[in-house]
């Protein structure tokens, strides 16, 4: 069993893909990192971009062995590479009408929040893949989150 941590600006009792935002790093999902300092911060940037509430982190317990079953989809990048980049601007590509992917649960670092400015000058022809890969990194060094997509996959979750 792994502890996961989710950073809001409320507590979640219990999570639903209702209150998802498309156009993340992975899709409309429920998120959650293994690191409970990386939720915190998280949590306080949600406080500052709304203005409203606190910041709050509520704990989790998953089994990660799910990771390598055949129970759940699962998707996972173990660090940058060209691929996860391509997954994480496919992903935030705001002219995409429907979900990019099917898939339970992916797993794979975290995006620079330079996100959309980097597409534009991957697309634009201003930098190369492997150059999108590199400025995508997140700024803090490597962090890593879990993506929770399907209902399927948020039963699996154990709130503390």
């Amino acid at each position: 069993m792994i502890r996961l941590y989710h950073g809001s600006n409320v507590k979640i009792e219990v999570p639903d893909l209702a209150h998802s935002k498309p156009f993340k790093d992975f899709g409309r999902g429920f998120y959650l990192s293994p690191d409970k300092q990386q939720a915190l911060e998280m949590a306080s940037q949600k406080v500052s971009q709304t203005r409203e509430g606190k910041a709050e982190v509520t704990e989790f317990m998953f089994d990660e062995t799910l990771m390598t079953s055949n129970e759940m989809k699962v998707l996972s990048y173990p660090d940058y590479c060209e691929e996860w980049a391509l997954f994480v601007l496919a992903n935030r590509d705001r002219r995409r009408e429907q979900a990019m992917h099917d898939y339970d649960i992916v797993y794979g670092p975290i995006a620079d929040d330079s996100v959309a400015y980097q597409l534009r000058r991957y697309e634009g022809g201003v930098i190369s893949l492997s150059r999108l890969v590199e400025e995508l990194r997140y700024s803090k060094g490597a962090t890593f989150q879990y993506f929770f997509g399907t209902e399927r996959a948020l039963h699996q979750l154990q709130r503390l």
